[in-house]
């Protein structure tokens, strides 16, 4: 099999992470509830990964890392937290459904900011458009999961700064990747990530860096193991956003995936998937036929890849490779506003992902294979 799903989840991860998964749940239970043994561990376990995830991100405050169930869970905190009745919102104009439904729902006004795929200039000035036309909160993609463009974090990130708005960064497709240095991006107010993609945690864990004190109203009230005898939640972090027990084997296994990443480095990584995705793009504009979204500039584009052609639809085309058992992903991947920006709502695209446990060989035979069923199509 080959796996270039990794912009969904991560299937192959570092053996340490399926060890920690298996030893919790044998050892763990549920943290702040018991001062009895298991529990203990459970806690230790979970501040641990606290710990190794302020330490990839340059986070002084471990308590500012708060574990969600996913990055979909991470953005709704977010933009509940941050979001007023006079909140106008500016978004990219290749945000995920977790960041348009959750605004839409809310009937929170928000502005696109149109910009060409990989122009990240045009992307700057379509902020300042929307800064002059009262966007007072900036919800930004930091890597397109449909096409891999890389937004201008800091080029935002000094604009927003200079006029005093904040921004919520979703780094589903970068943490781990990417190196987010929270120190240096000063309008960051939140950043949200899932653990199952590129930190190689299992599914079902996620991570908000709550790094505002604005954020102040918790999606959710219950049970924190802390204070019980007020009725009223916590108002300290981590406390104040994690009601419930916590998934104790699947942050341990998290912790273990960006330990790897801070053994490796961000950087190996990102040389790696790039090299891969080079060849990818190579290979796949061998095929006469096939349009690829590729950046000419291999600095605007990480992880993501996707293809398309006028002759085959996306999802047959992405059967087809399924049952030659390579595992690529079509149709609009959640994210229409995305495909409304590139020109490929109407198609959809077939999205290959890779991930740094890929090899030039799988990404060789997928171009083989590739060509063969097109050229049997035909």
């Amino acid at each position: 099999m080959i796996y270039f799903d990794n912009a969904a989840t991560t299937l192959v991860k570092p053996k340490q992470v399926y060890w920690a998964v298996s030893a919790a749940m044998r050892t763990a239970a549920g943290a702040g509830r018991s001062g009895h043994r298991p529990a203990m561990h459970a806690g230790q376990l979970i501040y641990d990964c606290r710990e190794a995830v302020a330490r990839l991100f340059r986070l002084d405050d471990c308590t500012r890392v708060i574990f969600t169930y996913n990055a979909t869970y991470a953005l709704n905190l977010a933009i509940h937290a941050l979001c007023r009745t006079d909140t106008c919102a500016a978004v990219t104009g290749y945000e995920h459904n977790s960041v348009v439904r959750p605004l839409t729902e809310r009937g929170t006004e928000y502005i696109v900011l149109e910009s060409p795929l990989f122009d990240g200039a045009a992307m700057v000035t379509a902020a300042e458009k929307a800064i002059g036309l009262g966007a007072n909160l900036f919800i930004v993609n930091h890597v397109s999961n449909v096409f891999g463009a890389v937004a201008p974090l800091a080029a935002l990130d000094a604009l927003l700064t200079a006029h005093g708005i904040p921004m919520i960064l979703d780094a589903s497709q970068s943490a781990g990747i990417l190196d987010i240095d929270v120190s240096r991006y000063t309008s960051l107010a939140a950043v949200c990530m899932p653990g199952h993609k590129a930190l190689y945690g299992p599914q079902g864990t996620g991570v908000l860096l709550a790094l505002s004190d604005e954020l102040r109203a918790p999606l959710l009230q219950g049970g924190t193991g802390s204070v019980s005898s007020d009725i009223r939640q916590p108002d300290f972090l981590p406390d104040r956003f994690e009601s419930g027990t916590l998934n104790a084997p699947g942050i341990a296994g998290l912790a273990e995936g960006v330990r790897f990443i801070l053994r490796v480095e961000q950087d190996t990584i990102l040389r790696r998937e790039r090299k891969l995705l080079h060849a990818l793009a190579q290979g796949l504009r061998g095929v006469p036929g096939t349009e690829v979204f590729a950046a000419d500039d291999e600095r605007a584009q990480c992880g993501v890849l996707s293809f398309r052609r006028a002759d085959f639809a996306c999802e047959g085309l992405a059967e087809a490779l399924a049952a030659r058992g390579i595992c690529v992903r079509a149709g609009l991947h959640c994210s229409p506003l995305a495909h409304r920006s590139a020109g490929t709502l109407a198609s959809g695209t077939v999205r290959a992902s890779v991930g740094y446990f890929n090899t030039m060989g799988e990404v060789e035979r997928f171009t083989q294979e590739y060509a063969d069923i097109v050229k049997k199509k035909l």
